[in-house]
């Protein structure tokens, strides 16, 4: 794309997917929406381009692309002639913003990006689109690692993939690693090594950090898991297999037993994919079945021949929608951040077909075909693919239907005025006050709401070394009121800050801590401090003896109750507890651990691993580096009058 396609003015969405329709003024006006478009329409050029509709709170209403933006926009002038959703949307309509571009092709490939980034209520919105994992062997060192990458490709390498699910991609490095034993260990693990590690035990590495393989055969493995990861597989076993052959001849019975294990581990890789077509070399099947005014989209890998697995999204639309509508809109949200491969096949045609697979070769810098199968293997593979979404939006309207009914039976038992549309709760985790955090889940109606958990690390205890912030108060280590104080304090603080008016869907129906009338007290006693009186609030307190079932629940002028032991919605409300539970106990953990195996060298600017590998020799431990003299440290070889005085003045500040 040219340097013409960057707006300035596009600015980062809020986060949630959907926009909360409570606290919204805009009156539905289609006279004032069609004057607002009509103005624009005059000065608008017959050139392609991207158009935006903000209503009168500037919240982006619909991001669209034209060919010739004066044709295109016009005709949202001709209110009678306007579908349902889209007079709705024009009704709304305050304000438009105009950004030209130099081809079509360019104006779709910025319109899927703005869509992405702004998330606009009228579009068709890629909900769920996690970067896909890759395997990565790396090319900046002389002895290559193999390991599981996500994001940019910043790193110098070749990468393979994507893979539907980490845990394919696990497997297949596990797999490769016993196949051509390749080192998956960190580059600074590998250069302060002394010996073997359990790797090498367990047969899954050759060992080069200790130079049991030479760079000359490390080399040839590498290759030999390059040629099994694109596409010679078959060729890369027949000559393991010849080789397994020659040394039992040989009566090098160990050597053919390593070729066999290792022929073994290959076979395995290949025995998991679960569909391959001939001749079906690189490409994406991407399947979607409609039902109900719901949309299920199945996207499978091919790469290298074999099936990387396949991935289920279920992208958020009006129901009057067109299903080749969302189908193409969802193609240029799914590739605006990817890499396409060369073929993209396709359950229905779309419309500007053509226009699209112009925007992939933009993209990809090489020609990407986007075709819909008609027959033989290729129309075989796209039924089976039709099959999943079929069924995988079958299982996700069950479960939505139950979610709802849940939601529902949580309203009732609280006495809430609407159905909750978004559950958070909270719960802290420490031990004796240390690494203390404090942890929030959401759940909808889809569900959990992974992507919306937050932690947050307790900052200001005393008597601990801790990050201060100013605004908040002192917290005594092990205080879990004042914990839960600062956690929701910092929590709807910076909601009232970013978002005042709630029309981001950020905003929770209800809230849920971990604890009694005193947590209760603690939440209420900041929304009063925060002038927030509109947020149901309860408290979960666990039974006697810790008993699932007995649980109490505490409200504002409300005696604390129970509910029936085997109430649906007491165990929807246990599950949340539970949810929110372990994702606090699990980042106490990861810090509690990220803390014990932090070495004090680590934070010195300007040591690195050479550095630090020579002063843990020299003094045997980091305490041991933080009690020498300045002179002990100069005489440390590789350590200069000015490194060690840098080291020196780390651990003696008032030195």
């Amino acid at each position: 794309m040219t340097k013409s396609l960057e707006d300035p003015d596009i600015s980062d969405p809020p986060s949630g997917t959907e926009r909360a329709r409570r606290g919204r003024k805009t009156v539905p006006d289609i006279e004032r929406g069609v004057s607002v478009i009509r103005n624009q329409v005059r000065t608008l050029p017959n050139a392609p381009g991207v158009y935006r509709m903000l209503d009168e709170n500037g919240d982006v209403l619909y991001v669209g692309k034209a060919r010739s933006l004066k044709k295109r926009v016009v005709n949202y002038t001709h209110a009678a002639k306007l579908e349902h959703r889209i007079f709705r949307m024009v009704s709304e309509t305050a304000s438009m913003e105009i950004v030209r571009t130099h081809t079509e092709v360019e104006a779709l490939l910025l319109e899927s990006n703005m869509i992405k980034r702004l998330k606009p209520r009228f579009n068709v919105l890629l909900r769920d689109d996690k970067s896909f994992p890759h395997i990565l062997l790396t090319g900046d060192h002389p002895y290559p690692q193999i390991t599981k990458h996500r994001g940019a490709r910043k790193r110098k390498g070749q990468y393979f993939g994507p893979f539907a699910s980490a845990g394919s991609v696990n497997r297949t490095i596990t797999a490769l690693q016993r196949g051509f034993l390749l080192r998956n260990c960190t580059d600074s693990m590998f250069s302060n090594r002394q010996r073997p590690c359990l790797q090498y035990q367990i047969k899954r590495c050759s060992a080069p950090c200790v130079g049991y393989v030479s760079e000359a055969e490390y080399a040839r493995q590498v290759e030999d898991a390059t040629r099994f990861l694109t596409g010679q597989s078959n060729q890369i076993q027949r000559e393991f297999a010849a080789r397994m052959q020659e040394a039992a001849e040989q009566l090098e019975f160990e050597t053919a037993a390593i070729y066999r294990n290792r022929i073994r581990a290959l076979t395995a890789v290949q025995a998991n994919q679960d569909i391959n077509v001939e001749g079906l070399e690189e490409a994406d099947v991407i399947a979607m079945y409609g039902e109900g005014g719901n949309t299920c989209i199945q996207v499978f890998f091919f790469r290298a021949g074999s099936n990387f697995g396949n991935r289920a999204y279920f992208p958020a639309h009006d129901k009057q929608t067109e299903p080749e509508d969302v189908l193409a809109a969802f193609i240029g949200q799914f590739y605006d951040d990817k890499v396409p491969p060369r073929l993209v096949l396709i359950s229905q045609d779309i419309p500007e077909q053509d226009l699209i697979a112009e925007a992939l070769s933009t993209r990809a810098d090489r020609k990407v075909e986007l075709s819909r199968p008609q027959r033989g293997g290729r129309r075989k593979l796209m039924d089976h693919a039709l099959t999943n979404a079929r069924e995988a939006l079958g299982r996700r309207m069950a479960e939505s239907a139950s979610q709802r009914k849940l939601l529902e039976g949580v309203a009732a038992a609280f006495g809430l005025d609407t159905t909750p549309e978004r559950i958070e709760v909270y719960d802290n985790s420490h031990i004796q006050g240390s690494n203390a955090v404090g942890a929030m889940i959401v759940a909808g109606p889809d569900g959990l709401m992974k992507s919306a958990y937050r932690k947050f690390n307790i900052r200001n205890v005393t008597g601990r070394e801790s990050t201060a912030q100013e605004g908040l108060a002192e917290v005594e280590a092990g205080d879990d009121y004042a914990m839960m104080r600062q956690v929701l304090t910092r929590r709807f603080g910076r909601a009232l800050k970013e978002d005042p008016d709630r029309t981001t869907g950020v905003w929770p129906d209800l809230i849920l801590v971990d604890g009694g009338q005193g947590q209760l007290t603690v939440a209420t006693e900041v929304f009063a401090e925060l002038g927030i009186d509109d947020v149901a609030v309860v408290g979960v307190a666990k039974g006697p003896d810790r008993d699932a079932g007995r649980e109490r629940f505490f409200m504002p002028g409300r005696e604390p109750f129970l509910m029936e032991r085997r109430d649906p919605v007491l165990y929807f409300l246990q599950r949340l507890r539970d949810e929110a539970h372990r994702f606090a106990i699990e980042t106490h953990r990861a810090k509690r651990t990220k803390a014990i195996g932090a070495n004090p060298l680590d934070e010195i600017a300007g040591i690195g691993a050479k550095r630090k590998k020579a002063l843990m020799h020299h003094f045997g431990s980091a305490r041991g580096v933080s009690r020498a003299g300045l002179g002990d440290l100069e005489a440390v070889e590789g350590i200069s009058k000015a490194v060690a005085r840098k080291v020196y003045d780390h651990f003696h500040e008032d030195g």
